[in-house]
């Protein structure tokens, strides 16, 4: 008789203390015993670390590890260099799942030998307004090659970059050396986008098994700033990886899908521009995005004339903004 399946998932952890115990409790509790619980601490300051030793105490699946202090992403990829199970999920520190997760996943995944085994989750916001799912059309449900359950929810426009609505299997991640990008914000767009085009069958299951906590946010004139600035980057270098993507990808529908969707997002670029506080910022950002080229890659990849002609908008204002600038 063949061993059973193990499990692992990775928790990246970043003075998360206010909720983190919810997290762990979930993860403890779930009706599919979690085999190896990996908790990596991204250099927490609060009580984070404290929290993980006193549950890897009474559970023995759950293991502190010291991350390499660069982020979710890299936090992620120590988690995935250590990970032993045959199938690896991963979850955020500040939010739950619910007690069937792993279960009805792993069932599927392994009913269908899949690649990856995908399914629903719900916005929790905290009592401000009521819970509502996260995917609200009707995806898919396969089994299918990924690549066609991308290019769906794309052309769709309801695709959503969520990892943790997913379980892989391990072997598969190792075949294709998939890691996240470290030192970018939103780093599960290129992940995604890449793991779906390369998986060889998924499915889908509508149940809303993880939640998701919606906080409120509030930065400082500085900070938010700081996080535009870092926005803007991660848009300029996730496009240019979806380029490659779909350049790659071997298929001609799904590579017309990521290259709507590279522009549709690589647009909004021009929108935080504008959000920054002061018109010196501005110019900085929007000279950063024409000397990298950036206007050339959106247009060598539209798709249809909207995209062009929105493409050519932006391109215009941000010219008209330079000249004007120094006159």
């Amino acid at each position: 008789m063949s061993e059973p399946a193990r499990l692992s998932v990775i928790v990246p952890v970043h003075n998360a203390e206010r909720y983190l115990p919810a997290c762990l409790d979930s993860l403890v509790a779930q009706t599919r015993p979690v085999d190896e619980l990996l908790c990596v601490d991204d250099g927490s300051t609060d009580g984070s670390a404290a929290i993980i030793e006193r549950y890897a105490r009474k559970h023995p699946a759950v293991r502190l590890m010291r991350g390499p202090q660069r982020g979710a992403a890299a936090a992620r990829n120590a988690g995935l260099e250590r990970a032993s199970g045959d199938w690896v999920a991963f979850a955020d520190a500040d939010d739950w799942l619910e007690p069937q997760m792993y279960e009805r996943l792993l069932a599927l995944a392994q009913a269908h030998d899949l690649d990856i085994a995908l399914c629903n989750g719900r916005y929790h916001y905290e009592g401000r307004e009521p819970d509502r799912p996260i995917y609200t059309d009707a995806p898919l449900r396969g089994p299918l090659p990924g690549r066609e359950w991308l290019a769906h929810k794309i052309e769709n426009r309801s695709l959503l970059h969520m990892v943790w609505m997913h379980l892989y299997r391990r072997s598969f991640i190792e075949q294709h050396r998939l890691r996240f990008t470290e030192g970018l914000m939103h780093e599960d767009v290129t992940w995604t986008t890449r793991a779906l085009a390369l998986a060889g069958r998924v499915a889908y299951d509508d149940a809303p098994l993880y939640v998701y906590r919606r906080q409120p946010r509030h930065f400082t004139r500085e900070a938010l700033d700081q996080r535009l600035v870092r926005v803007i980057e991660t848009a300029m270098t996730d496009a240019r990886v979806l380029e490659d993507i779909a350049g790659q990808c071997g298929d001609a529908r799904l590579a017309r899908a990521i290259r709507w969707q590279l522009v549709d997002g690589g647009l909004s670029v021009f929108h935080k521009i504008r959000r920054l506080s002061s018109r010196a910022l501005q110019l900085s950002e929007t000279g950063k995005v024409i000397r990298a080229g950036y206007f050339g890659l959106l247009w060598r990849n539209a798709v249809d004339a909207r995209q062009k002609r929105r493409i050519l908008g932006r391109y215009l204002r941000a010219q008209a903004v330079r000249v004007l600038t120094f006159r």
